[in-house]
């Protein structure tokens, strides 16, 4: 089963990390899942079930069958954006998007007091750090304290 469960997270472009978000279950569950360590429990079966209702549960299961759900068009379901399965469009598309929507955040900043834009801050200067004290302790619960000369 974890070879199906691997090739929804393909087919759906999902990280593992991703992929238990979406579940709402604990990652390591699907990490211990994937490196063969545990087999799905049937929460994590009925979860995947629940979020992704277009998946045949007889593939799921027994590995018979079409993977999606008969009537299902695989290519109108909506998969998750990553960077290696995305045409150049959508890409750039998103890309100029973020770009405007920083530009808006910066540009509308409510409350924004313009005049202290002008204003000149004055720089803090830290004080100069001296060693004032060494203490080496040793194995045997002795110790020895050193003062260096003052200057």
């Amino acid at each position: 089963m974890k070879d199906r469960i691997k090739k929804i997270m393909e087919i759906e472009h999902l990280t593992p990390t991703r992929f238990a978000d979406r579940l709402q279950i604990n990652r390591a569950v699907i990490s211990h899942i994937l490196n063969g360590r545990n087999n799905p429990s049937l929460d994590v079966v009925t979860k995947i079930l629940g979020e992704m209702a277009y998946i045949n549960p007889e593939w799921l299961l027994n590995g018979t069958g079409p993977i999606y759900k008969e009537g299902i068009d695989p290519d109108s379901l909506k998969k998750e954006p990553d960077l290696f399965h995305q045409s150049e469009p959508e890409r750039a598309a998103r890309e100029v998007q973020t770009n405007d929507e920083q530009e808006m955040l910066v540009n509308e900043l409510p409350g924004k007091d313009k005049s202290a834009d002008d204003k000149r801050i004055a720089s803090v200067q830290k004080h100069e750090r001296k060693i004032t004290q060494i203490i080496i302790y040793y194995n045997d619960n002795t110790f020895e304290t050193f003062v260096p000369p003052r200057q």
